[in-house]
């Protein structure tokens, strides 16, 4: 089972990295997969040996071997691929399924607000590019594609692309859309208008009274 899983790592590794000559160089040099080796082990210890403080060091020495950080009780299938992969973090409630590419720099984290299922589920060959924060225990649905740098705090749609702090939806299934992630007020905005619409009935105001005079 070991073997047939890592296996379907290296398989995505070299489906996704058009850099990858083989897959016995994948197997020797990417930190992804070394990272995922790892996890595979303390994912054993942790929820079938319940030994957890051995799962939780094995998962530090992943992390500073290869600076991709990886809860021992995170749910990861076969065929996902960690690109580079440094400064990734990936919680203890999060589930990534087959066909994931998660790039460097990326959290799948919570809020810290949330007990229980507190971080993400991402559903299969979903995208998540170099930086971007995916906070909270709902889905990112299948084959979405989360650009660079973009902060998402609500569930994303099958087949669409997200972008930007807050994270919003541009498009689905490669047609622009409505973003259904609503953007957050701007107060700043909202109180230059207000003063605009005051100075121009305040010259109105004027312009009357100079027109009785």
């Amino acid at each position: 089972m070991f073997f047939k899983k890592l296996r379907a790592d290296i398989d995505a590794a070299m489906q996704n990295d058009p850099a990858a000559r083989s897959r016995f160089e994948v197997y020797l040099t990417y930190g992804g997969i070394r990272a995922l080796i790892w996890h595979r082990r303390a994912y054993f210890f942790y929820t079938k040996l319940h030994c957890k403080t051995l799962a939780r060091m094995m998962s530090s020495w992943a992390k500073f071997k290869t600076g991709i950080e990886i809860h021992p009780a995170a749910k990861i299938a076969p065929g996902v691929f960690i690109d580079h992969g440094e400064g990734v973090v990936i919680g203890e409630t999060a589930e990534v399924e087959e066909g994931v590419v998660i790039y460097q720099g990326v959290t799948l984290g919570g809020t810290g607000k949330e007990k229980g299922k507190r971080h993400p589920t991402v559903k299969k060959n979903a995208v998540i590019s170099c930086g971007a924060k995916v906070l909270g225990g709902f889905t990112v649905g299948e084959g979405a594609r989360i650009g660079a740098g973009a902060v998402v705090l609500k569930e994303v749609p099958p087949y669409a692309t997200v972008v930007g702090v807050p994270g919003r939806v541009v498009r689905i299934n490669g047609e622009k859309a409505q973003s259904l992630l609503p953007e957050k007020e701007d107060p700043i905005q909202k109180e230059l208008c207000a003063l605009r619409e005051r100075v121009f009935a305040l010259e109105e105001e004027i312009k009357n009274l100079t027109d009785k005079k």
